[in-house]
């Protein structure tokens, strides 16, 4: 069984890799929606709540395919990003105070159902930013699942005090493991030099052939334990890259297995969950 999943922001976030782009991240995201439908695929789309406020015309079509469920990304995605500097210096938590989340999330959740009619039940934070608040303020609103962080043995759902559950990637992200936009081999050495930067599958970046075969391989490994893939591939990232070639060895891959929804995990709430 595996989740497919992506992030998508609104073009006033200004990232590297819509810098890198000729058309905007939403409007690549329905090139690889196009991909999902011919494929058969399912795919838990995580977007800003901004993006439905300036972006909605392009974003309709994949709120409304029966190949995608949405999911929230924060608002404002971390914007202005000196406030949240500020809030992690002083108090250890980049998401910022409690009220604060609580206000993001809502105003997320609620521009989400006044666009599609619907309630969401994910949730994963930019940049996997995951606060002391994170579960609480969640939970309080009705989130039922939240996919921050990477966790390569991370196995199905982890269930909170609070209610919520957890369900980390456990297989290698692409953005931050791929050459690609901006990312040189020269741009990520400084990087890391800069941040000592490191998740659960390590430091390294690859180029895109490399990443794949990487993919493949993780994919393959939790198949044969059994274990549920919870993957995350950004459609803009795959388009700068080498225009979606790749992902669609990817998805000869996923096409032949079970994909899901996120919040169809639910339904095994007491079998996968902790």
């Amino acid at each position: 069984m595996i989740c497919l999943t992506t992030d998508l922001h609104h073009m006033g976030l200004k990232t590297g890799n819509q810098a890198h782009a000729d058309i905007t991240e939403i409007q690549i995201a329905q090139r690889y929606l196009h991909m999902l439908e011919d494929a058969g695929v399912l795919a838990t789309f995580f977007v800003t709540g901004k993006a439905f406020a300036e972006e909605w015309e392009d974003l309709k079509p994949i709120c409304f395919s029966d190949y995608t469920e949405i999911g929230g990304h924060n608002y404002y995605a971390f914007k202005p990003e000196l406030w949240h500097r500020i809030w992690n210096k002083l108090t250890g938590n980049y998401n910022g105070c409690y009220w604060y989340q609580k206000w993001d999330a809502q105003k997320t959740i609620r521009i989400i159902e006044e666009k599609t009619g619907r309630k969401i039940s994910v949730w994963r934070n930019h940049m996997y930013m995951h606060g002391p608040n994170t579960e609480k303020v969640l939970a309080k609103l009705g989130i039922k699942i939240c996919s921050d962080g990477v966790k390569k043995d991370s196995n199905g759902l982890q269930k909170h005090p609070t209610g919520i559950y957890n369900f980390p990637l456990n297989i290698i992200p692409d953005h931050e493991h791929l050459y690609h936009a901006e990312r040189t081999p020269q741009w990520v050495e400084k990087w890391q030099k800069r941040y000592n930067w490191s998740d659960d599958f390590g430091p390294n970046s690859y180029y895109i052939e490399k990443w794949t075969e990487l993919v493949l391989e993780q994919l393959a490994k939790n198949e044969e334990r059994g274990v549920i893939s919870n993957m995350i591939i950004h459609p803009i990232t795959m388009y700068l890259c080498d225009n979606f070639k790749s992902f669609r060895r990817i998805l000869d891959y996923l096409e032949e297995r079970e994909t899901v929804f996120m919040s169809s995990l639910l339904q095994n709430e007491g079998k996968d969950g902790g």
